[in-house]
């Protein structure tokens, strides 16, 4: 069974640190790209930052987290990670990791890719 499965959400306040885990299982994780999105209520999903597949581990990010937020991979543990750090309300979502086979495009001005698998998402809380 396919599973991707995020934890390390929470309440935390504006300006601190968080990070974020997606633990895979049941397909070759190394095989994947990975992404960390995220769903603000009544806003539509958005890419926050995307690792390529293990052997080319580049990253891309959002405008909006470029220098705050830091995306890895350990693929021994077959487990990607979102480093949070001075975070701010507007970082409030719900997060999503994903895993697409063929890799992250950049096109239009966002990074594109087709999905594979999502995770369950995980609540994060940024208080003022």
């Amino acid at each position: 069974e396919v599973q991707l499965v995020e934890s390390g959400g929470g309440l935390v306040q504006a300006g601190g640190s968080l990070r974020l885990s997606c633990s895979a299982s049941g397909f070759a994780f190394g095989d994947y790209a990975i992404g960390w999105f995220r769903q603000a209520p009544g806003k539509e999903r958005e890419g926050v930052a995307y690792i390529n597949k293990a052997g080319d581990e580049n990253t891309y990010y959002a405008d909006s987290v470029m220098g705050r937020f830091t995306i890895s991979r350990d693929n021994a543990k077959t487990t990607a990670y979102l480093q949070m750090n001075n975070v701010k309300p507007e970082d409030t979502a719900i997060y999503y990791c994903a895993a697409a086979r063929t890799g992250w495009v950049y096109w239009n001005g966002k990074y594109h890719g087709d999905i594979d698998y999502w995770g369950q998402g995980t609540q994060v809380t940024v208080s003022s």
